[in-house]
């Protein structure tokens, strides 16, 4: 559900965004948007909470960010409040930056190792990343896993490259398990 709410919703913020030639200072605004409602903790207990109405929650949204915010993402507050939709706005304003990046040609990667990589590592990681998925642009995303004892496993989207030792042991051990029961 929560898919389909983000994808309603971000989807018909997009188009907008498109129709009216503001895709790039919408989507930066978005991000401002949601630096400030993260670290925010209370604001985010306020608008979740059920004893408060929705017409009190929309006049706090007003307060804070009329005039400060455009009208198109002022509109998308309010909806979504009325609708008694906040909790996904998170997620729509998520699917809103990744259809910006899809149509940038911008690709996002989750790079996970045993340690830290060097910079002419991450330029090769990069460069090979471009090479293979038709992406112009890579926003990259390192983080550390001892777990994995070496190689790495790369994330792009719902595809995945696993070349850790970590999984080459598994499968291994799958197929001598194989072996012995066989």
């Amino acid at each position: 559900m929560a898919k389909l709410i983000s994808g309603t919703y971000g989807e018909a913020l997009f188009e907008l965004a498109v129709e009216e030639d503001r895709l790039d200072s919408l989507a930066e605004e978005i991000r401002s948007l949601q630096q400030i409602l993260s670290e925010n903790k209370d604001l985010d207990k306020l608008m979740n909470h059920p004893k408060i109405s929705k017409d009190e929650k929309l006049q706090v949204m007003e307060n804070i960010f009329k005039e400060k915010i455009s009208e198109e993402l002022m509109g998308l507050l309010s909806i979504m409040i009325m609708k008694d939709r906040y909790r996904e706005l998170d997620s729509v304003l998520d699917y809103f930056l990744n259809r910006v990046k899809e149509v940038k040609g911008i690709g996002v990667a989750y790079v996970t190792t045993v340690s830290g990589l060097s910079d002419v590592q991450k330029e090769q990681i990069v460069a090979k990343l471009l090479a293979t998925t038709g992406y112009r642009q890579m926003e990259m995303h390192y983080q550390e896993d001892q777990s994995l004892i070496g190689g790495m496993m790369i994330r792009i989207g719902d595809r995945i490259v696993d070349s850790s030792i970590r999984t080459k042991l598994e499968e291994l051990q799958k197929q001598l398990m194989k072996i012995q029961l066989g």
